[in-house]
């Protein structure tokens, strides 16, 4: 069947507010939930997002935070599948660096991460490390990731593959359901796995539409 994969930034507008967010996710319909982590500079995120972003870090956000969220919405809801979505940046520069990220991120209830700016060529910085702690690496393809790339994306990907329906940042152009089709299946046949379309799906028609 379909999944409903809904995003929302941790601290936006604030720890509680975001929390209660978060609990009425499920509810709603939602199948799983990215979790955004903020940061200061978003570069895969047009505005939307990165005014989420910077409203989550004046409200004070961070990774530990963010943890504490998830362990938060865990008290009540230990099934809807929760993938923190940011940047290699606060991972890698926290105190106790990846490992001590990865151990406590396990522990909190987290079931996957994308990291859109670790390339397979850096799959030893956080992929694999990930996944040695049991947590998914999930990658994304785009429109611009052809057949001799397509092998390297999705080699260690696990859990789905995140297909960016266009070229450019979040809330950007529509995504056009003829040109993603063939994308999807040709996504699905590399990898053997689910395939989530993010990016240019603004409406429920547009949705139905995919």
């Amino acid at each position: 069947r379909k999944a409903f994969v809904s995003y929302v930034m941790a601290f936006d507008p604030d720890r509680e507010t975001s929390l209660q967010i978060l609990r009425g996710l499920p509810a709603a319909g939602v199948d799983v939930i990215e979790l955004g982590m903020p940061f200061t500079d978003p570069m895969a995120d047009g505005p939307t997002i990165q005014a989420a972003g910077q409203r989550a870090l004046a409200a004070g956000g961070t990774v530990t935070g963010v943890l504490e969220l998830v362990r938060a919405f865990r008290e009540e809801d230990a099934t809807t599948p929760i993938v923190l979505m940011g940047y290699y940046n606060p991972i890698y520069a926290r105190r106790g660096g990846v490992a001590r990220f990865l151990e406590e991120a396990a522990e909190a209830g987290v079931d996957g991460l994308i990291v859109v700016d670790l390339p397979p060529e850096e799959d030893a910085e956080l992929c694999l490390p990930a996944q040695a702690a049991g947590l998914n690496f999930i990658r994304l393809a785009t429109p611009t990731t052809d057949d001799r790339r397509l092998p390297a994306v999705v080699e260690n990907t696990s859990g789905f593959v995140y297909y960016v329906s266009v070229t450019g940042t979040t809330g950007g152009a529509a995504a056009n359901a003829a040109d993603v089709a063939p994308e999807i299946a040709r996504v699905r046949a590399a990898a053997g796995l689910p395939v989530v379309v993010g990016f240019g799906i603004a409406s429920p028609e547009a949705a139905e539409a995919l």
